[in-house]
């Protein structure tokens, strides 16, 4: 029996467990990448190891999420990245040389390796054949360190791909289609491998949105082969030689098979706010547009720039709308002034934004109030933009431009300019000038700056025998870590200070969480299914754990945020019966033996305020009860060194 690239990948980095499904495996990490809104916090996180110098083979630390300077705090955060990369022997990209993501994807990515990045959308780099695995920043940590990185073995899903996208319906459709139908928690637990002719027809950055997006749809991670399309991006790279090819077996054996003919799509759009909640974009054609926003790391390729100005050459953005472009690195950014992309923009009346995720997550160009905004981005989460009241859909390139155009949603199948075709040249702009690599070594006598808005990672005692109090709030399906912790321009400069970010938990929700939480002296959270949908922020898990939550009782959830309640000892349950989520209110006093909490067991959850109980259960492996026992990875990471 064969091998799908995913288990090919897996076997060579394995390091504890077998490749059974649904079994808790290791695997060895060869890269690591965190950016400027993680990364203090994982880097905080390493310094605790007491590891003098990283580990893997490379660590990249991307200054590219919060680059607005209104104050003190962001620029502190850059300066204490570049100390500490300095120290402990990581890569630095500086603000301006891009989206760490593209920048990876460009300049660092390997066909075969496997990638941990404190960052959802790390999963990008599949476009390539490179396992890219999102985590909480503890888990970058570790690996850093030299630990293993510990997740489920996951069922791998066959997309088979067939045809060829038809004009004007770019690769973001093939990412809305997978929505459509696997909905933002169909694949959690699982991998999605694109397979088929179709992926002969698909470029690389294309590829890459299509692995960028399947993290919206749950998935463990996304995977193209490495072909020969994929050998000519390196090339034109310059870096031929980290070249490797890397397909599936003919015989190779998967759990689920999904079918797509590419040549059958039609332009799909997210509605608010949620992005599975895809339909036609003729469906709702016609409907005023006050913003458009094109870019972030699924859309701000070379290939997407290119589009946008054959589309919008000639034309004028609408009177009523308000453009902008963030352009994915500093290669597309001198490819575009080469070829006169950068002037077309600006003659159509595009804004030309920084090098950066920006709008993506909420760290400027927010739309009014009301407002309808048509972004390439991957989320549009209610709050997310800045803008609580806003309704941001999310498009491919091709509708955001003819929305530009014409001030409202528009089929871009109706543009009068024809649809470009792009051909990767042979040789791509290389400037590698805004990677600061780290000396061999630093004195002793080096010195760390950190501003007064980083705080350290807080202690964390081990958990009561007993869990006991109060339902802090009750919350139903698909809640976000935006919901927890809210994304934004007012709330990034503050992720790394916990006493201070943590009075925002719920804020999108319920404004009066975090009083009533210290109030009550902690307590638990119950929660529908898919519970910490989102991005990989370990905020939304360590932020709870300061106010004092113990316990989250849900009906299922998300990867990430499952894998980050360990590391800060928040223990998750779920009901056996997901009809007991009614048997309990905001308010009700909950009481729970945790000795009685174990691997495939149940335990009894007594709801004190109505008498009735409940069965729970876990989704973890027994290692990761006892962690959350102790009170967290970090703690757990000191016993083991206390040990020795």
């Amino acid at each position: 029996m064969g091998l799908t690239m995913t288990e090919k990948i897996i076997a060579a980095h394995l390091t504890a467990g077998s490749m059974a499904r649904g079994t808790r495996i290791g695997v060895k990490i060869d890269q690591t990448l965190t950016h400027d809104v993680n990364g203090v916090a994982a880097y905080l996180e390493f310094e605790a190891t007491g590891v003098p110098r990283t580990k893997s083979e490379l660590s990249v630390s991307y200054i590219d999420h919060n680059l607005i300077q209104a104050d003190y705090k962001n620029p502190d955060d850059h300066r204490y990245l570049l100390d500490i990369a300095e120290k402990h022997g990581i890569v630095v990209s500086r603000p301006g040389n891009g989206i760490c993501h593209q920048v990876h994807l460009e300049r660092f990515s390997c066909p075969g390796k496997t990638l941990l990045g404190s960052d959802s959308h790390t999963p990008m780099a599949g476009g390539v054949g490179m396992m890219g695995l999102g985590a909480g920043g503890m888990d970058v940590a570790l690996a850093m360190a030299g630990e293993a990185f510990f997740f489920t073995m996951p069922q791998i899903i066959k997309v088979n791909l067939s045809g060829k996208l038809p004009p004007y319906v770019s690769a973001k459709n093939v990412a809305f289609e997978m929505l459509r139908r696997l909905t933002v928690k169909g694949a959690v637990n699982k991998v999605l491998e694109y397979v088929g002719e179709g992926v002969n027809t698909l470029s690389v950055p294309e590829r890459a949105i299509i692995t960028n997006m399947g993290t919206e749809t749950g998935a463990t991670t996304s995977l193209f082969p490495s072909d020969e399309i994929t050998r000519q991006w390196y090339v034109a790279q310059a870096r031929s030689e980290q070249w490797l090819p890397l397909a599936a077996d003919e015989d190779a054996v998967y759990d689920a098979v999904i079918d797509i003919d590419l040549s059958a799509l039609e332009p799909l759009i997210a509605l608010p706010h949620q992005p599975d909640r895809i339909v036609p974009l003729a469906e709702v054609a016609g409907t005023p547009v006050d913003q458009v926003v094109i870019g972030s790391c699924a859309n701000s390729s070379l290939q997407d720039m290119v589009t946008l100005a054959a589309l919008i050459k000639g034309h004028k953005v609408h009177k009523r709308v308000d453009a902008g472009v963030y352009i994915g690195s500093k290669q597309v950014y001198l490819e575009c002034a080469a070829r006169g992309v950068l002037g077309t923009l600006a003659e159509a009346g595009i804004r030309i934004l920084e090098s950066g995720c920006g709008a993506c997550n909420g760290s400027g160009f927010a739309p009014p109030t009301n407002g309808v905004s048509l972004r390439t981005t991957t989320r549009n989460f209610l709050g997310r933009s800045g803008t609580a009241s806003a309704g941001v859909h999310l498009v491919a390139p091709e509708a955001a431009v003819a929305a530009a155009i014409t001030g409202v949603i528009t089929d871009p199948r109706t543009l009068s300019n024809p649809y470009p075709a792009f051909a990767l040249p042979a040789a791509l702009i290389v400037e590698d000038s805004m990677f600061v690599y780290p000396p061999e070594a630093v004195g002793d006598d080096f010195v760390v700056r950190r501003g007064p808005n980083i705080s350290p990672i807080p202690d964390l005692g081990a958990l009561p025998a007993v869990l006991a109090g109060e339902t802090l709030i009750k919350v139903g399906e698909d809640i976000t870590t935006d919901h927890i912790v809210p994304a934004g321009a007012n709330f990034l400069p503050i992720r790394n200070n916990t006493p201070e970010i943590s009075k925002y938990v719920f804020h999108v929700l319920d404004a009066a969480f975090a009083e009533r939480a210290k109030a009550s002296g902690g307590g638990f959270v119950v929660a529908g299914v898919n519970y910490g949908q989102g991005s990989s922020r370990e905020q939304a898990a360590l932020a709870p754990r300061f106010l004092g939550v113990q316990a989250i009782v849900a009906k299922g959830f998300a990867r990430i945020h499952l894998a980050n309640l360990v590391n800060f000892g928040i223990m998750p349950l779920v009901f056996v019966d997901p009809a007991d989520y009614d048997k309990v209110s905001q308010g009700d006093r909950l009481r729970l033996e945790l000795a009685a909490v174990k691997e495939q067991g149940t335990a009894t959850l007594v709801n004190e305020t109505t008498g009735q109980t409940m069965l729970v259960t876990t989704p973890l492996f027994q290692e990761e009860i006892e962690i959350i026992r102790g009170g967290g990875r970090l703690n757990w990471i000191k016993a083991r060194q206390s040990a020795k």
